[in-house]
């Protein structure tokens, strides 16, 4: 889980960000992520969804390999953004929407 964090680290320091900035954009306390690296512990699913929320990229972008990045549209973003702030119940009932279309 390293490589995660050193992505996480490259990602913050791209934008110029510090721990304290990234923990705030994310909704996180500054003491989780410093823990991360402290204790070389591993973030949730659900800390890195909302890492990637503040970075404005997707798990699979985080995750990816160089050029294996995917590229949202705009449209995209805005629904992974309000998807991120649906409830699991509510999550399922979009899924069973769906595939009843």
């Amino acid at each position: 889980m390293q490589k995660v964090l050193e992505t996480i680290t490259k990602e913050r320091e791209a934008r110029g960000w510090t721990e304290y900035v990234l923990a705030e954009r994310a909704g996180l306390p500054q003491s989780t992520i410093s823990s991360w690296y402290c204790k070389h512990a591993t973030p949730s699913m659900a800390s890195l969804n909302k890492i990637c929320t503040a970075f404005g990229i997707t798990l699979s972008q985080l995750f990816a390999d160089g050029d294996d990045a995917v590229t949202l549209t705009a449209s995209e973003k805005k629904l992974l953004n309000v998807w991120t702030r649906l409830s699991e119940e509510q999550q399922a009932a979009v899924f069973a929407l769906i595939e009843k279309m």
